[in-house]
């Protein structure tokens, strides 16, 4: 099938990228990398012994990695909360928390009503509730906190209780009160229904939902308070306790050493082929391989990564963002393949119509939404956005005037479609070839230039898709380089050049 776009500028368009980053990355990348930057020497690369790791050295570690992911979401997810989340009611889990949590209620119910009344289950309660209030208390709020300890003094209750002289519902209505005054204004309406309610089990039995609800405001508050603090250091406390998770666990950086040395091994190989294409190469040179290209190599591969695999240490934290990326890349490039072969079978016709490839996109999104789900029928999604657009294409000829597709051209589209998905399939191998373009020359371009680079053939269709994604893209690999810079400098030294003599660059800290 003949592409309408230039299929030769490719190969000169790869070239393109590698010559952003400047010729100085080679002439100091020996110098800069022999240096060991990391803040100390962790390494898998390292020929030191394997160290043996206790069980609270991996607790620690695990708990550091928990605050690292932690912070980090908090940081760079605007959205990012906490949910009040239950089981479903009809699921196991719901069923048997619905039996105990009855019987522990009707057992309280039952002993409220004896003769004398049993408070001793609802004084637990009381000091329960108690401790959450207080829990609810910013630091110098001594005034209500002492109204509390005093209001709800468990052993002055039990005296009371000695005596019956308890007050329950007067110690009910304290606690809705100083509810009503701590929590958020979401929760007015909460405050009201409980101050309805009249029973004094199910009055307590709400007070206990609404003070779940109470902790994941003030969790949500305190985030919000926490995230510009987090945003101004993230870098720094993301390096420190990266740092702490190598010290106690000194394999903590052996897939991201594997990952980049299979960057490496792929740029000898496209020198290798480069070298046999041009018979009039020095052959005798060698060429000295840029680190900056093979990181950025490293972090392409994360848009085609299966995501069964483990994620390279440095990179957990974005891993689900990092699988969204390509997962809507391959959405696009469905997209950008269906309207590169309708325009190129029918374009002569419908040329003139306006805003056509945007139809023809409003036709694939809804068809292909989901199309990462292990049910996703990708096959049938396509065989019914190739009956769709010959419908289109149709309509749009017969309101021109002009002859519409025979049988025999609708089903040649349609099967051009279907084909989209098979492997070497070379309109999807040419469209995959430009996204990996582009996003290389985004990634080749300053963290500071915030313009685009110019959009590779046969993807306007999804300029404005490719823009967004794109520009997430790099804020991922442009901090993430941030952080760990460090410790892939260690890593590139070590396997770029193993047998580097040790020289002044290793010996003194680098300027630049």
């Amino acid at each position: 099938m003949p592409l309408n776009d230039d299929q030769n500028s490719d190969s000169d368009s790869s070239r393109l990228s590698e010559s952003t980053a400047s010729s100085s990355d080679s002439e100091y990348s020996r110098q800069s990398f022999n240096s060991d930057s990391s803040s100390k020497p962790s390494s898998p690369a390292s020929a030191s012994p394997p160290k043996v790791i206790t069980f609270d050295e991996l607790m620690a570690a695990a708990k550091n990695l928990t605050d690292l992911t932690l912070a980090h979401e908090i940081a760079v997810n605007a959205n990012f909360c906490i949910k009040h989340e239950d089981f479903p009611q009809n699921s196991f889990a719901g069923t048997v928390k619905q039996i105990v949590h009855k019987a522990f209620w009707d057992h309280l119910e039952s002993e409220l009503n004896e003769d004398p009344p049993e408070y001793e289950h609802a004084i637990k309660l009381f000091e329960e509730i108690k401790e959450i209030l207080l829990s609810f208390l910013t630091p110098g709020a001594n005034r209500i906190q002492n109204q509390i300890c005093e209001v709800l003094d468990t052993d002055l209750i039990r005296q009371q209780a000695e005596h019956n002289a308890v007050d329950i519902h007067g110690l009910a209505n304290y606690i809705i009160n100083t509810m009503g005054k701590l929590c958020a204004p979401i929760r007015d309406n909460d405050i009201k229904q409980l101050k309805a309610t009249d029973n004094i089990v199910e009055l307590l039995r709400q007070i206990f939902r609404v003070l779940d609800l109470m902790k994941v405001d003030m969790a949500n508050y305190t985030i919000q308070n926490l995230r510009p603090y987090l945003q101004r250091n993230l870098v720094d406390y993301e390096r420190t306790k990266f740092q702490e998770i190598l010290e106690e666990t000194p394999s903590a950086l052996d897939l991201t050493t594997e990952w980049i040395k299979e960057s490496i091994e792929d740029e000898l190989s496209s020198i290798s082929d480069e070298s046999s294409s041009s018979p009039g190469a020095d052959s005798s040179s060698k060429r000295i391989i840029s680190p900056t290209l093979v990181l950025n190599n490293g972090y392409l591969k994360l848009l085609q990564w299966d995501y069964r695999k483990t994620i390279p240490e440095t990179l957990i934290t974005d891993e689900v963002r990092l699988q969204e990326l390509r997962e809507k890349l391959n959405q696009l490039k469905i997209i950008a393949c269906v309207c590169l072969i309708t325009n190129n079978m029918v374009g002569a016709a419908i040329v003139d119509v306006p805003d056509f490839a945007d139809q023809l996109k409003r036709i694939s999104v809804p068809l292909l939404e989901g199309m990462n789900k292990k049910t996703f029928d990708l096959k049938e999604a396509l065989n019914a956005i190739g009956v769709q657009i010959c419908s289109k294409v149709n309509r749009s000829l017969a309101e021109r005037g002009l002859p519409t597709l025979n049988e025999e051209m609708q089903s040649n589209l349609m099967g051009q479609i279907a084909h989209i998905v098979e492997d070497n399939n070379p309109v999807s191998s040419l469209i995959d070839k430009r996204i990996q373009f582009f996003m290389r020359s985004l990634l080749a371009l300053p963290s500071f230039q915030k313009c685009m680079p110019t959009m590779p053939g046969g993807l306007s269709v999804i300029q404005t898709e490719m823009e967004f994604v794109g520009s997430q893209y790099a804020s991922i690999v442009n901090f993430n380089k941030q952080v760990y810079g460090p410790f892939y400098a260690n890593i590139l030294r070590k396997l770029l050049f193993p047998e580097a003599p040790m020289g002044k660059a290793e010996t003194e800290t680098p300027t630049n």
